[in-house]
């Protein structure tokens, strides 16, 4: 195997480094805006594939895929975002004796359609919101959808997610401004101006399961975690495991998800999200079909490689272990991101004049940056992820509270002085908050605007 790391920052370092170690050739891609990064420094080689804009570089397929057999590479992997959930990218690839290291395209076309995904998750037994069997066609069919499932309600892209294309609606009078908002986030974010109704579970936790599936038979549950922690509904502070969650909940999430897996005849890995109420209740939101973001707090609960397992899969073996991973002690991650809380989470680019992560026992840092680096404009705000582990929660908390003030990031505004303050605020130490929390808290954190 040789490797197409199709993706930039802390996750295209990432794959880079298991693959590495695992003794497979990798190939960097960068836009002009990258070329100095520590992806491609870290590759055995790399390819430009065009300038900053994503749409004429890491999302433009046919230079994706043209450097790929310019270097011949056998696989390529897509980390996050971009192209990673692209069904026709997989086909593309397929198409020129290209593996991609994913689910299914047929899994992810379905996973990808929201209402598509509840369907099927219905299908497999999985608990979903009342709602809308699917995108309604007008205000007046989104009015009989929400009376029907309940005031409140959300109105959700049925092509998309992260926020976009989503507006809150607690009575019928505001479904049509609000539907039209919500229409118009969709068309420019997604392509599509689909819209559901879905009931609104107010003060809910976000808690989602890992897995991982060779497409063999073989599955693997690798724990849930904790990610209620979040800002216009992006995360930014995940745990695993999941504290305070009641064991019958956990037992039957965890089952639930590994007979849906074999269901959907899943590969690779993979985050079913669910919204869990205060007696336990759950019900699926969506399936990530990719490796996510926070998966190092999983990795370091479990002493799992998430992306060796996948490459594993990739090179037609079965997966190490199957069942439900063993999950020992507890661990934290906070999304180091370059903006500013006080200013509504204002992205901030620019030359980072110093950069010092913490280090010592039980921390792991994944970034791409270095003292001098330049954090563009163009892309995710994301520059470094800080995660701890420690034998119990507590511990963790009281680590990361140290970590984060061993860090030291000069240039750019950045989400550590928040962290911070969360780390000493009492619901948080107490692992009882829910989505709601950045709100609920806003007058006992200074950070925030």
């Amino acid at each position: 195997m040789k490797l197409l790391v199709a993706n930039r920052g802390e996750i295209a370092v990432r794959v880079i480094r298991t693959a590495r170690e695992m003794g497979i050739p990798t190939v960097a891609i960068y836009s002009t805006a990258d070329a100095s990064t520590l992806a491609v420094r870290l590759a055995d080689e790399a390819v430009c594939i065009g300038p900053p804009s994503p749409g004429e570089s890491y999302l433009k397929m046919t230079n994706v895929i043209g450097a790929a057999e310019i270097t011949g590479c056998t696989a390529v992997h897509p980390g996050y975002g971009f192209l990673s959930e692209n069904p026709v990218f997989a086909e593309e690839c397929a198409a020129n004796d290209i593996y991609f290291v994913g689910p299914p395209p047929d899994v992810m076309r379905r996973m990808g359609d929201k209402v598509e995904a509840k369907r099927a998750a219905k299908e497999a037994g999985l608990p979903v919101l009342e709602g809308s069997d699917g995108p309604v066609e007008d205000v007046e069919a989104a009015i009989e959808a929400a009376e029907r499932a309940g005031f409140p309600v959300l109105l959700k892209a049925a092509a998309g997610g992260g926020g976009r294309g989503m507006r809150r609606v607690d009575h019928s009078d505001e479904l049509a401004d609000a539907f039209g908002v919500a229409q118009q986030e969709a068309i420019a974010s997604f392509g599509d101006g689909g819209i559901y109704v879905e009931r609104l579970l107010e003060g809910a936790r976000h808690i989602e399961v890992q897995v991982m599936a060779d497409g063999l038979g073989g599955v693997l549950i690798a724990g849930d975690r904790e990610c209620s922690i979040q800002r216009r509904h992006q995360k930014l502070i995940e745990e695993a495991p999941a504290p305070n969650l009641p064991d019958e909940t956990r037992e039957s999430m965890h089952a639930a998800c590994a007979a849906a897996c074999i269901a959907w005849g899943y590969r690779s890995a993979g985050t079913l999200e669910f919204l869990v109420d205060d007696v336990g209740n759950f019900f699926f939101l969506e399936l990530n079909a990719r490796l996510q973001v926070e998966h190092p707090v999983t990795e370091l609960v479990t002493g799992l490689d998430l992306v060796e397992e996948q490459l594993r899969i990739a090179d037609g073996k079965l997966l190490s272990t199957t069942g439900r991973a063993e999950v020992r002690g507890a661990a934290i991650e906070c999304r180091v991101n370059a903006e500013d809380p006080a200013f509504g989470f204002r992205p901030a680019a620019g030359r980072l004049e110093g950069f010092v992560m913490a280090q010592g026992p039980g921390i792991r840092v994944d970034t791409y940056c270095v003292p001098g680096a330049t954090v563009p404009p163009y892309y995710d705000s994301l520059i470094a992820k800080l995660c701890v582990w420690a034998p119990d929660r507590d511990k963790a908390v009281n680590r990361m509270a140290r970590a984060l003030e061993e860090s030291m990031v000069e240039g750019v505004a950045t989400t550590i002085p928040l962290f911070s303050e969360i780390m000493r605020e009492t619901r948080f130490r107490e692992g009882r908050y829910t989505t709601a929390y950045l709100e609920d808290a806003k007058a006992d954190l200074s950070t925030l605007g």
